[in-house]
């Protein structure tokens, strides 16, 4: 069971960058997943949510809203956070967590992580 994020990098301010975080060994499908930024020194704060659900309405943090996407590709087990318009104080760690409560048992799956700076 493995949650790998990828897509980050180093962008100049007003930049985007599409974060991925793609799921193996378990299916995606019924899990709802959120993003979260951990800015260096800082605690790790959430992002953005989306659920398993179609017609779902995804939900973000005020600092992100009308920047930030949050979408998902079952078939694909994935899950994405488009980021545009990107500031300087977006740099950090982004993880995404799947969890849910599957067959009467809970589960709850981060991944590593991937680096995301912005330079002004």
């Amino acid at each position: 069971v493995q949650l790998v994020e990828s897509g980050g990098g180093h962008v100049q301010t007003g930049g985007s960058l599409r974060l991925s975080c793609e799921a193996s060994g378990f299916t995606f499908t019924n899990y709802n997943v959120r993003w979260y930024h951990q800015a260096p020194g800082k605690e790790r704060e959430f992002v953005a949510f989306i659920s398993p659900y179609t017609g779902g309405v995804p939900r973000y943090a005020d600092s992100v809203k009308g920047r930030f996407g949050i979408s998902r590709d079952n078939a694909k087990n994935t899950v994405y956070l488009q980021m545009d318009s990107l500031k300087p104080e977006d740099t950090g760690k982004y993880f995404c967590n799947a969890y849910g409560t599957i067959d009467g048992s809970w589960n709850d799956y981060w991944g590593q992580g991937t680096q995301v700076t912005v330079s002004s």
